[in-house]
């Protein structure tokens, strides 16, 4: 039986939540939170271990951490090297990709893992690692982790020394961008293929290009503003700062919908006055004194001093953890016509 090892956060390897997201990298042996059911559903291969470690740790402390695990692995034997599923959260999938990567590159074994398509962590890792498209969340724990074993398995049936030619088109990973080069079937040759996509095309009927390109979303660099000293700037926020009674009914994870508050009248926020939605980071601090995410206190400042000319009437809110990539353009979209109207020159966007 092969051997395998696999990687977890603090959430799912029951620690706690956002409150043990500092939590230190730690081994122990056998199967923790997602590697039972990992482990039902592999069939080539045992988890000895498996790797914990806190989110924000791996976020902020990455050299540390990765430097904890390559000791723990050191006289480990694995053939195969499992992570996740992390879903839709985000510093979940970027520390999974962060680990495999590092894996793979160290030891020359493969790493597959499970994320959903919105998670920023299958545009950062997805062509070093094999990552399979997977649930918003953990109800979908099961699916994501059978996506995974059964994988797995593929790769540790392939015979010692092979490298592994899987297309993502047939295993169902994302596209790597990968080629290689392979014998069709048909031999049918390639002129003879291309003259029928031609044909195809030409006939408005449906074809399936063998060179896809994929599609990358661009947004150009703004020009910088000339003279900030007659500048009017906004402020806009991830980090759910809202009127207490929260007015706008804003999520506090996955959010679709955002706030405009008028601050034309105020030097800073207040505690008591404002507070924090958010549920992807510890509120305390946020709660305590809204500015360290919405720092007007600070851009006043700026604006007495000169450095600005006008801090805008209004700031605007929502809450980024989970929220997908359409919804926050969206939203974004939205809210542009009122910065339009109002002659804003730049925009901070804070975050948590």
């Amino acid at each position: 039986m092969k051997k395998a090892i696999l990687y977890i956060n603090q959430f799912f390897a029951g620690i706690g939540g956002e409150e043990k997201a500092d939590h230190a990298p730690e081994i122990r042996e056998g199967l923790v939170g997602p590697g039972l059911a990992l482990a039902a559903a592999l069939k080539n291969a045992e988890i000895t271990h498996t790797i914990i470690c806190g989110d924000n740790f791996m976020g902020s402390r990455q050299d540390e951490a990765i430097a904890a695990i390559e000791g723990f692995l050191a006289d480990k034997e694995f053939d195969i090297f499992f992570a996740g599923p992390a879903f839709q959260a985000g510093r979940y999938g970027n520390a999974c990709g962060v680990v495999s990567k590092f894996v793979q590159d160290k030891y020359g074994v493969v790493a597959v893992t499970s994320m959903n398509e919105e998670n920023p962590g299958v545009e950062m890792f997805k062509k070093e690692v094999y990552i399979f498209p997977g649930g918003k969340s953990a109800a979908a724990m099961k699916a994501d982790t059978q996506k995974m074993a059964a994988f797995g398995d593929k790769l540790l049936a392939l015979p010692e020394g092979e490298k592994p030619m899987f297309l993502a088109a047939e295993e169902g990973f994302y596209p790597r961008g990968v080629r290689h080069q392979i014998w069709r079937e048909d031999q049918k040759p390639a002129a003879d293929r291309v003259v029928e996509m031609l044909i195809k095309k030409l006939a408005g009927e449906p074809f399936q290009t063998e060179l896809p390109i994929p599609k990358i979303d661009r947004v150009d660099i703004a020009p910088p503003i000339e003279d900030l000293s007659k500048a009017t700037i906004a402020i806009i926020t991830s980090g759910g700062i809202v009127p207490v009674a929260n007015p706008d009914r804003i999520q506090s994870a996955s959010a679709t919908r955002w706030g405009r508050y008028d601050i034309s009248e105020l030097l800073d926020l207040e505690t008591g006055v404002f507070k924090t939605i958010h549920a992807g980071f510890d509120p305390a601090a946020a709660d305590a004194d809204p500015d360290v995410i919405v720092p007007i206190d600070a851009l006043r400042a700026y604006e007495k001093e000169g450095k600005i000319g006008k801090l805008h009437e209004f700031f605007y809110s929502t809450v980024g953890t989970g929220t997908t990539e359409a919804e926050a353009a969206r939203m974004a979209k939205e809210m542009i016509p009122y910065l339009r109207e109002a002659g804003v020159d730049g925009v901070i966007l804070t975050s948590t």
